[in-house]
């Protein structure tokens, strides 16, 4: 089965290539690498970080964690989906 982990997290106002490159940087720290991973960015210094995963829907997954708390507007949002076949 495939797994799809999002996290999505919005930057304090004018710091989201600061945000960016926080993701970078702790992308290289996941324990396992991910079947596929992209990071997307958008308005209102906004990212996004999809995660695909050859794993059960319940596995235990490494995630990205939570950004300082004056980094980001507000908490991290993550949602968990799987593949339909």
């Amino acid at each position: 089965m495939t797994v799809a982990l999002m996290w999505e997290a919005k930057a304090v106002p004018g710091r989201g290539g600061e945000l960016l490159a926080w993701v970078r940087e702790k992308e290289k720290e996941l324990r396992l690498p991910p079947l596929r991973q992209e990071v997307l960015r958008a308005p209102q210094d906004r990212v996004l970080v999809i995660t695909w995963w050859d794993a059960a829907y319940d596995a235990e997954l490494p995630e990205l964690p939570e950004p300082a708390a004056d980094l980001i507007a507000r908490a991290v949002h993550r949602w968990r989906f799987e593949s339909v076949e």
